[in-house]
Order: C-alpha cells, then sequence, then structure tokens
C-alpha cells in the first residue's frame, strides 16, 4: 500500500513538475517575445523620432541658408540702388544745367565736383562720372581717351541710348590692368543725344560676398545672366565664365531656371544644396553649401540618439531579466490577482439603456429604438447599408419638432382636449421648417413632416393617400407607432405584445403600408421575450475624473439626484483608463488640467479603448487647446467653475448623439 501511496505521489509530482516546465518555457517564450516586441518598437520609435527630426532639422537648416542668403542679396540691392539714385540725381542735374543753356565747362565742373564727393563723401568705388553731353564727351575724373575713341560707339552710351531714358546697367568687366570688376550706369538724358555714366568698382560686392557662408559652411558668389562672376568668395574666381565652364555650366543653368529657391544637384561627386536669389532682376547671388558640412551637427546628433537607445534598451532587457525571476516567485499570487481582477471586471460589466430627452422623458428613448426598428425593417426591405443610414437619421429626428409643443402638454398624465391635442399636429410641420436645410436630401426633414400620414389619407398633415407619401416617412410611421404602444406614458405602462400585434394587424392597408406592417410582424413575431419596448433600466454610467477633491464633490452633489445617472470617480488618468477598461462607462468627464498625465493624453488613449464620448472639464480658456482637443475628438468642454445645469444639459447632449 506505501508503495502504492509512493508511486501515485512520484506520478503526481511528475506531472506537477512537467506543469511547472511548461509554464517555464511559456515564461521564457513570454520573455523573449516581449524582448523583441521592446526591440521592434524602440526601433520603430527611434527611427520615426530621427526621421522626424531630420526631416524637420534638415527644413530648419534650409531656411537659416535662405535668410542668410536674402540677407546679402538685401545689402547688394541696397548698394546697387544707391549707385541707380546717384545716376538718376546726377542726371537730372545735369539736364537742369542744359535746359539753362550752361556751357560745357560749368557742365564739366559740375561733373568733377560730384566725382570728387562720391569717391571721397560716399564710396571710393564709385570711381567717376563721365559721359556724352551735347555733342562733346566729358569726363569728372579727367580722363582724356585716345583720338580713336568714340563714345557715342561705346556701350556705356549704346545701351543707354537703347533703355530709352531708364538706367542701363552696363554688363561688368573685368579690368585687366587692377584685376577689379567693373560695370556701368549709364542713362539718356531728355535731348535723346546726351548720356551720362557712373563707373563703379564691384570691390564691395567681393567683400560682401566673402561673407557668404553657412555656419562657417560652403562659399557664394554673383554671376550675371551669361554666368560671368562679378564676385566671388574666393576672389581667384572673380572675372571667371562660368557660363562657359562645361564643369560649371550645370550649376549656372540651375541657379537661373531656379532663382528664389533653393535645390540639390551633384558636384563632383558630392551631394550640394544650391541657395540663389536674383539681385536687381539681373544678376545672381548663390550660395553653395556641401550637404555633409551643413548637416554634419544633426549627423553627430543623430548618432548620439542610436547610442542612447542601445543603452536604453540594455537597461530594459536588465530590468526584464530580473522581473522575469521576480515574476516566477509570485506567479500563484499573480493569478489569484487577475481572477480577482476578472471577478470585479464581471461585477462592473453591465448593459444600459438610454435615457430620455429633456423635454419628454421617454422621447430620447423613443427616437433611439424607432430609429433601430426603422433601420431593421429597411434591412430586410432589401435596402443598402446607406439607405438603411439614412433612414436611421431621420428616424431619430422625427420627433423634433415636439421642441415647439409647451412642456405641460407633451407631459400631461391624462388624456389630451381637442386643442392640445392640435398643438401635438404642429410637430411634424414644425420639425419639417427645423430640418430642411439639415442636408442636400430631403429625406430627414420629409421624415419628420409626413411619418403621421395614414395609408388611407386620413392623417396629418397633408393627408397624403398610398404611396404618395414617401416609403421612408411611412416606415418610419410604422416603427414610431409600434414603439408608442411598446413605450411607457406617462398615463400608461407599455401594452402587451399580443394587444400590439392586434393594433398592428388592424391598421394595415389603413393606417400603415401593408408591406411595411408585414415586415413588422415579422419581428414582432421573433421577439419571442418581447425586448422590443422600452426597459425600466434606463440608467446611465458617468466617470468624473479630476484630481481635486472639491471638483468630485460638486459633480457628486450635481449628479445625487438624478436617478437616470450611475456616478463613478477617478483622481488621475492612470485610474480613469483602468475603470474604462473594465467597461460599462457611457460617458467620461475629463479634468483637462492633472498633473502625470495630463487630460490630452488620458483622451489619446480613451480613444484606442473605444469611441465613448467625452467631455472636458477645464479651467483654461484657450482656444488652442480647445481646438486641439476636438481634432482628438472630445465631445464639449465645460469651462470651470461651471454651473449645475450646464453640468447636466452638456452631459444629456453628449449621450444623446451618441452613436
Amino acid at each position: 500500500m506505501n508503495k502504492f501511496m509512493d508511486l501515485r505521489f512520484m506520478k503526481r509530482l511528475a506531472v506537477v513538475k512537467k506543469r511547472d516546465e511548461r509554464e517555464m518555457k511559456m515564461n521564457r517564450k513570454h520573455f523573449f517575445i516581449t524582448i523583441i516586441v521592446t526591440l521592434a518598437a524602440l526601433v520603430f520609435l527611434s527611427t520615426y523620432m530621427m526621421t522626424t527630426f531630420y526631416r524637420n532639422a534638415k527644413k530648419d537648416a534650409l531656411a537659416i541658408g535662405a535668410s542668410t542668403l536674402a540677407q546679402e542679396k538685401e545689402q547688394a540691392e541696397r548698394y546697387m540702388n544707391r549707385a541707380l539714385d546717384i545716376i538718376q540725381i546726377t542726371s537730372m542735374e545735369i539736364e537742369y544745367l542744359l535746359r539753362k543753356d550752361a556751357g560745357s565747362d560749368v557742365i564739366l565742373a559740375f561733373l568733377e565736383n560730384e566725382s570728387d564727393y562720391y569717391m571721397n563723401s560716399v564710396d571710393a568705388n564709385f570711381t567717376g562720372v563721365y559721359g556724352w553731353i551735347g555733342g562733346e564727351y566729358l569726363d569728372g575724373i579727367g580722363w582724356v581717351p585716345d583720338e580713336d575713341y568714340v563714345p557715342t560707339e561705346r556701350v556705356w552710351y549704346t545701351d543707354a541710348i537703347m533703355a530709352d531714358g531708364e538706367p542701363a546697367m552696363i554688363s561688368p568687366y573685368l579690368d585687366a590692368q587692377t584685376g577689379t570688376i567693373m560695370i556701368s550706369i549709364s542713362r539718356m538724358l531728355y535731348d535723346k543725344e546726351s548720356v551720362i555714366s557712373l563707373d563703379i568698382s564691384m570691390d564691395t560686392l567681393q567683400r560682401l560676398t566673402e561673407q557668404i557662408n553657412f555656419n562657417g559652411h560652403g562659399y557664394g558668389f554673383i554671376i550675371d545672366r551669361d554666368g560671368f562672376v562679378i564676385a566671388h568668395s574666393d576672389s581667384a574666381e572673380k572675372g571667371k565664365e562660368y557660363g562657359e565652364d562645361a564643369e560649371k555650366k550645370e550649376l549656372v543653368d540651375k541657379v537661373i531656371e531656379f532663382a528664389g529657391t533653393s535645390f540639390d544637384m551633384e558636384n563632383d561627386g558630392e551631394r550640394i544644396t544650391v541657395f540663389s536669389d536674383t539681385i536687381l532682376d539681373d544678376w545672381y547671388v548663390v550660395m553653395v553649401v556641401d550637404n555633409r558640412g551643413m548637416l554634419a551637427d544633426l549627423s553627430r546628433i543623430m548618432v548620439q540618439s542610436v547610442i542612447m537607445c542601445l543603452v536604453v534598451f540594455g537597461v530594459i532587457v536588465v530590468f526584464c531579466v530580473v522581473e522575469m525571476n521576480r515574476t516566477a516567485r509570485y506567479m500563484v499570487k499573480l493569478q489569484e490577482s487577475r481572477q480577482e481582477l476578472k471577478q470585479l471586471n464581471d461585477t462592473i460589466m453591465q448593459v444600459l439603456a438610454r435615457t430620455i430627452d429633456a423635454k419628454d422623458k421617454y422621447t430620447r428613448g423613443h427616437s433611439v429604438r424607432v430609429a433601430n426598428y426603422s433601420r431593421e425593417i429597411a434591412r430586410r426591405m432589401g435596402k443598402s447599408e446607406e439607405e438603411q443610414e439614412s433612414i436611421y437619421r431621420a428616424a431619430l429626428l422625427h420627433d423634433v419638432g415636439k421642441i415647439r409643443i409647451p412642456d405641460g402638454i407633451i407631459n400631461k398624465p391624462g388624456k389630451l382636449t381637442d386643442e392640445e391635442y392640435a398643438y401635438i399636429k404642429l410637430h411634424p410641420v414644425a420639425g419639417y421648417h427645423i430640418l430642411k436645410s439639415f442636408s442636400k436630401g430631403q429625406i430627414v426633414a420629409t421624415g419628420a413632416k409626413f411619418h403621421h400620414e395614414r395609408y388611407d389619407g386620413k392623417g396629418y398633415p397633408n393627408g397624403l393617400v398610398g404611396e404618395n407619401t414617401p416609403e421612408h416617412a411611412r416606415i418610419i410611421g410604422v416603427a414610431d407607432a409600434y414603439d408608442a404602444m411598446a413605450s411607457n406614458r406617462s398615463y400608461r405602462d407599455a401594452l402587451p405584445q399580443d394587444v400590439i400585434r392586434g393594433e398592428l394587424v388592424a391598421g394595415k392597408g389603413t393606417q400603415f403600408d401593408p408591406q411595411i406592417v408585414e415586415i413588422m410582424l415579422e419581428m414582432v413575431d421573433e421577439d419571442t421575450e418581447y425586448q422590443m419596448r422600452q426597459l425600466d433600466d434606463q440608467q446611465r454610467t458617468i466617470l468624473a475624473v479630476d484630481d481635486e477633491p472639491a471638483s468630485i464633490d460638486l459633480i457628486e452633489n450635481i449628479f445625487e439626484e438624478q436617478p437616470i445617472y450611475r456616478l463613478l470617480t477617478a483622481s488621475c488618468g492612470e485610474e480613469a483608463l483602468k475603470l474604462l477598461k473594465e467597461g460599462g462607462v457611457d460617458l467620461v468627464l475629463l479634468d483637462l488640467e492633472m498633473p502625470g498625465m495630463n487630460g490630452l493624453e488620458v483622451l489619446k488613449q480613451i480613444k484606442e479603448i473605444s469611441d465613448i464620448p467625452v467631455v472636458f472639464m477645464t479651467a483654461t480658456k484657450d482656444m488652442a487647446a480647445m481646438r486641439k482637443a476636438r481634432q482628438l475628438g472630445v465631445e464639449d468642454y465645460i469651462t470651470k467653475p461651471f454651473m449645475p445645469q450646464i453640468m447636466l444639459e452638456t452631459v444629456y447632449s453628449a449621450l444623446n448623439w451618441e452613436g
């Protein structure tokens, strides 16, 4: 016997051991799955964050580059505009002298005085004013041309004549003796023959160009439309013809094509970013940056981020190993806790019916039920899902016109007088006018207007006969009549199912469309437990989340005398999410400002769990925060301190339009 007992014990021990081994294997499997999932999540998150960071950083870098180039453009244009202003002012003075018949000696003296003033007081690079004036060449710096020098054949003269009184900017050229880039700005005078011109050295533009760079990287230059280099960060490059250089021509062509924007291209096997813009619509200012140099800091930050992610993952792995060992020791306790949690979930889970309308204590439940019955009738008639949804919405709003009916008539416990019944008959017409602009189609509005028409023409408001009443209104009429009999009224309880069936049969072909009422009868016959009626339990569960005890106390006081609501409370986002996962909550009142997890973060996680309506409670009046909340799907928000009436109305509205 003892040997038998020992054998049974050994077998049981073997079974337990195998079970423990299976659990250990399962735990190891879960551990490795957790590690793999964690690694995948970390890789995904890191990749997403670094990609986003890289994209934004590159965008910022391009913005900085464009801003740098814009500053250089502004300085260059300011400098050139000063020269244009000088030629305008000087030409007007000379035209004045010509009109006064001043002699050439007077005009020459004026040119000499102006040249001296410009070079010594304005800018040393404005090297003198000269021109063909009154049939004679006059030079403000005393230069005497050779005998074969014909001023009227020079570019500075011919371009000015072609410009017809507007300042003409002569193409830049390299002075072979001084190594300086020079340009001339000329203007034809009023006599159509005289021309005044100003020579300008580009040394100032050269100094400005030498400052063009992107955080110490890259270089800049200024070219004309032909690709002639007017100024360059490397002074050895000025005066070169990039437009005739096979290696530089592609760059010049793209600068001209994309002027005012940035673009990428290959240059000597490296990727570069080129920023360009125009100067006075004639020249181009350009900044070229090697992408590796421009994004060097960004690359270093991304490498550091990768290293940090690996370190974090290593810490997570170590933590998981430690926790796995601890979990193995407490597995039994964990199983017991899970069982308790399951029992708690089963206790909290329950089915709640919809609440009644604020004006009529049965209207809201009635409208939802009529909408559901109407959609089911439409489905059985072979309507498309889109048509079913349209009929559902029309049925949901079919009694909206009752807002025009006095409360005393709506909730009167006894029989209505003729005058009171006449008021009731107004609600289809009132509903139609409220809803007629609701959508492009008139199905919602006509559903409200014609749902009390009868098949025999004795209904209201228009007395339509047979199929003259729109089909959706005939469907709603049958569903509405059924639920009116199957609902509790202020003066009676819901009628027995067999009585309702008899009334439907009696109204076939007179009050109701025969085909539609037959479908309703099928639904009644299938409802053996009489579930298609107004249920007694109309309670709704509200979860209030706020870290301030005073706010929770106020909310509890507001809902204390509201038996149609059951209130749950939570003091933080974590507790609220736990309650939501247990189920049974119909609406959440959520504080926006809470320590730890704030309202926006809790809202995001709620939307991952379910589409339950959420109403924010907040002391902030920042509309930007409210717009963000709207985008995340919040139903509404209440500003603290709130009035009880506003609280109850907001809760009612959010629940009323759920789904």
